[in-house]
């Protein structure tokens, strides 16, 4: 490949305690949590709005947040939300769970389907009430790295190439762009061909109106359709990374004709296609290599670094502990991500990158954050305790109870038992 040497001499304008770099669920927990702790932040989001793949990426679903018996796993900031989400846009929280955990045991689960664009309003309320700075339409471009420190990022928006300086870096670009430029070991995954629009018709506005019911209006309609396990993908359609350029086109080009082909097939009167993703709908792009990752063998396994209990969305029972080794490198001082760039191994990483643990994950690594600052400690060698103690006081369950495991500890994913690994803590 052929290289040109490009030189710009750059403003500085601001430094901040911590940026962090994207404004997903987890990036938004990540800057909220850092700036109540009274640290100067500054979120940078490349879009404008809030929310990523929750909100601009119209995968508007908290998934499931409980056992499958009736005991909610998820609290902290992704409880918060889940609640805020229902107030001003349409509810869909089942009724055992309107009011909270159900008294009696049930196997309906806790979740939520929610207005993308009034959950992204939403979000950015909760960042200025919380005194988080925000650039919106501000690319994080690269990280400026001393050794393995991290002393800034360059940004790109209509002020030109710029640069902000700071003393801690979270990426929750759910890329790991800033990691990978960094230099900051990652693993690149790969990505199915799925891809979703929001359909009216005027089937399901009458249906609305005999309800009484706006969420009825709505129906998804799909070109690539694969599920998250792969199945049934296209033999002669790629497994993205979705880490260059060409790729990304490549997913979008191929979706929007499919889409127009599928439209031929529908009464151009009776429908209309009111939202479309403004991001590509990939899921596992990328994710930091970190001091530990999540597998499905540790399920019903207790971590002593643990920052927060999840549930299987997809499967009853399945109990995890996330690590905060999995959002850290210890040869990197002062960088921490969270969210879908978290480490987790196979199906261990579908289970961290969802919307719920992102939520926990960007809170605890914006509490990690403020304590190195504050103690002079790396961010990946806190005091852990304290730590679990922060966030437990903001309602994060650190452990799951041990009553809540099954007798059966076999776990099945999609049709595969995974080796459980017994033992106490680790």
């Amino acid at each position: 490949m052929e290289y040109i040497n490009y030189e710009k001499k750059l403003p500085v304008k601001k430094h901040y305690d911590i940026i962090v770099c994207g404004g997903g669920v987890a990036g938004v927990a990540a800057s909220i949590s850092a700036a109540k702790n009274g640290l100067s932040t500054l979120l940078l989001e490349k879009s404008n709005i809030l929310g990523g793949l929750a909100t601009l990426g119209l995968v508007n679903f908290f998934v499931p947040m409980c056992n499958g018996r009736g005991k909610q796993i998820i609290f902290g900031l992704a409880e918060k939300w889940l609640r805020l989400s229902a107030e001003l846009g349409f509810d869909t929280i089942p009724e055992p769970w309107k009011n909270g955990e159900p008294k009696e045991k049930t196997d309906v689960r806790y979740f939520q389907r929610y207005s993308p664009a009034i959950f992204a309003y939403q979000l950015t309320n909760e960042i200025v009430k919380n005194g988080v700075d925000i650039l919106f339409d501000c690319i994080a471009c690269d990280p400026i790295m001393e050794g393995n420190i991290c002393r800034g990022v360059v940004t790109e928006s209509k002020g030109g190439t710029e640069f902000y300086s700071c003393s801690m870096l979270i990426d929750t670009t759910g890329d790991a762009d800033l990691l990978r430029r960094g230099g900051v070991p990652t693993v690149t995954g790969e990505n199915f061909f799925t891809f979703g629009a929001k359909m009216i018709n005027l089937k399901n506005c009458q249906k609305a109106c005999e309800a009484g019911d706006v969420r009825y209006i709505y129906e998804d309609f799909h070109a690539g359709n694969i599920n998250l396990y792969g199945d049934h993908q296209p033999s002669d359609v790629p497994r993205w990374s979705g880490l260059n350029t060409e790729e990304v086109t490549d997913y979008i080009v191929r979706n929007h004709l499919l889409m127009l082909e599928k439209l031929k097939a529908t009464d151009r009167r009776s429908r209309e296609i009111i939202t479309t993703p403004g991001m590509p709908q990939f899921r596992t792009t990328c994710h930091i290599k970190g001091d530990y990752s999540l597998k499905v063998s540790d399920a019903y396994r207790h971590f002593d670094d643990s920052v927060c209990a999840i549930n299987d969305f997809d499967h009853r029972d399945h109990l995890f502990e996330v690590p905060f080794r999995c959002l850290t490198r210890q040869d990197y001082p002062n960088i921490i991500t969270a969210g879908r760039s978290a480490d987790g191994t196979g199906y261990g990483w579908d289970l961290i990158r969802v919307i719920p643990p992102a939520i926990l994950t960007g809170q605890a690594a914006g509490e990690a954050a403020c304590l190195a600052l504050k103690t002079g400690k790396d961010v990946a060698r806190v005091d852990i305790k304290a730590l679990q103690n922060k966030l437990e006081a903001e309602n994060v369950m650190i452990h799951f109870p041990d009553e809540y495991v099954p007798e059966d500890k076999t776990v099945e994913i999609h049709g595969k038992n995974a080796v459980v690994v017994e033992g106490g803590h680790m």
